[in-house]
């Protein structure tokens, strides 16, 4: 921590209820100049709740907001935080995707404005991307939408630290990493490492436990809505910020059924080929095999799986697929949850003939089938036909997951899906996974997560939209993933 430090908010006794559900019981939180406070625990723990509170976009029960020194709790509110200089970057996105780069920059700095102000937005919100992310390839005038999920996170993100009438004196970063490749994640921490070294401010949410104990000054762990433990970082490992968590986790290098490689033989399920491909290699995946696809973001991946999900049951220029498909979507608001629809119909959407009785969907079997998985993958509601946005993040994932395992795909493709989920609801799904595995399933499973690939029976390394690596279970290292990433194979 900063050896001269400045409080710039203290947050002391804020409540929030939701309901019956008290997302906030009483929580005390300051935050100095100089520091990043890792704010840990799992999906529904009130992390998110809090931010919204200290983000002005909540308002809070009880409890009182000190910010520089000066109680505002009466008129505290989304301008009131910009004027003191502090930023958000939520989970959910929270840009325009039909605006430009400069356009979603002009929303944060109103005070661009007169003649060439979208030229000036511009030029603010490039250079802090080239200053956070070197090599990140996004134009001012890119439209947003047309922008892959990473690199909408990575505007997200200079949009916050951008400096124009107000500095940036606090920024939330929630999950920031989440649909980030190790790669562009590393250059992210090494700026907010900078970023506090100047004398600025972080807190940083995030269910990447390496992440927290690498880059927090301090950590504040939550459960039910509660802080239980707050300590400097450094006295903390990833056991003992588990325990505190409230989680039983298996360590690394116990917890893969898939300790050595399961490779099939026989007639693969799929054969797939990117369209960029120019050499013999191609991906194969056979019945209860988990392939991993790894690589850097945008360079494929997400293409194939497309070519697979469209390919089902015939030939096409990209795949052929032998069975029934299911897509498992990272990008939840914008390609998985239908936002107003109920948790069960959610769920029951993929398997709509099962559902029918005559030419009528039978509620009552719909209702069952979305009990059976909400009891099989553990989704935390009290009633199924709330709607989906009642969930937490990572609830709203499992429903995903809980869609196409409850349908008769034989096939789960699995589009880096557990961005932002907690470590526990992790390890439940990894174990359903295998389980589903073992019962003859086929995954293919795309994850920017270097740990993650330790669950699958092999991995192809993605690069410019081509395999340039196929990599058995026991040949798998993060140098042998990272240096297929970059650099072409010998």
């Amino acid at each position: 921590m900063h050896a001269d430090t400045t409080t710039i908010v203290r947050l002391d006794g804020v409540e929030k209820h939701f309901g019956a559900v008290r997302a906030l019981d009483g929580v005390d939180l300051n935050v100095d100049a100089g520091e990043c406070v890792g704010l840990v625990g799992h999906n529904g723990a009130g992390k998110s709740t809090l931010m919204n509170v200290l983000a002005g976009t909540t308002s809070p029960g009880a409890g009182s907001i000190v910010i520089g020194g000066a109680d505002l709790t009466g008129a505290y509110g989304v301008a009131a935080a910009t004027r003191q200089g502090i930023r958000c970057v939520f989970q959910e996105l929270s840009l325009c995707p039909n605006l430009t780069v400069a356009e979603n920059a002009r929303i944060m700095h109103p005070s661009f404005s007169g003649f060439g102000w979208r030229r000036r937005a511009g030029a603010l919100i490039v250079g802090k991307l080239d200053e956070i992310f070197p090599g990140h390839g996004i134009e001012a005038g890119n439209m947003v939408g047309d922008l892959s999920i990473a690199r909408r996170q990575m505007v997200e993100i200079a949009r916050a630290f951008s400096v124009t009438d107000t500095p940036a004196a606090l920024v939330i970063l929630d999950e920031p990493t989440s649909s980030l490749d190790a790669h562009v994640a590393n250059q992210l921490l090494d700026y907010v490492r900078r970023f506090i070294a100047g004398g600025g401010a972080c807190i940083l949410i995030s269910h990447l436990l390496g992440e927290i104990l690498q880059t927090a000054t301090r950590i504040v762990v939550m459960r039910d809505g509660k802080v239980v433990a707050r300590r400097p970082a450094n006295e903390f490992n990833r056991t003992t910020l588990v325990s505190a968590m409230g989680s039983v986790v298996e360590e690394r290098g116990e917890h893969t059924a898939a300790a050595t490689s399961r490779r099939s033989s026989g007639e693969p399920r799929v054969r797939a080929r990117p369209a960029a491909q120019t050499d013999k290699l191609e991906l194969l995946a056979h019945q209860g095999e988990i392939v991993g696809l790894a690589g850097l973001e945008g360079h494929g991946q997400k293409e194939i799986l497309i070519g697979i999900l469209q390919a089902r049951k015939r030939r096409s220029d990209m795949a052929y697929v032998e069975g029934a498909t299911a897509l498992v979507a990272g990008d939840r608001q914008n390609e998985g949850i239908f936002p107003l629809w109920s948790i069960a119909r959610n769920i029951g959407i993929r398997s709509l003939k099962s559902l029918r009785t005559g030419a009528l969907i039978d509620r009552t079997k719909e209702d069952d089938l979305a009990a059976e998985w909400r009891d099989k993958i553990n989704i935390r509601t009290p009633d199924l036909n709330n709607g989906i946005l009642s969930l937490s993040g990572g609830n709203q994932q499992k429903t995903l997951f809980a869609r196409a395992l409850a349908s008769d795909a034989e096939i789960i493709l699995m589009d880096d899906p557990m961005r932002g989920v907690d470590v526990g609801t992790k390890q439940e799904v990894y174990n359903l996974v295998r389980r589903e595995a073992d019962k003859g399933r086929t995954f293919i499973w795309y994850t920017t997560e270097m740990d993650e690939l330790d669950h699958c029976d092999h991995v192809y390394v993605f690069r410019d939209s081509r395999i340039v690596a196929d990599l058995a279970r026991d040949e798998l290292t993060e140098e042998r993933v990272l240096h297929s990433s970059f650099e072409p194979e010998a």
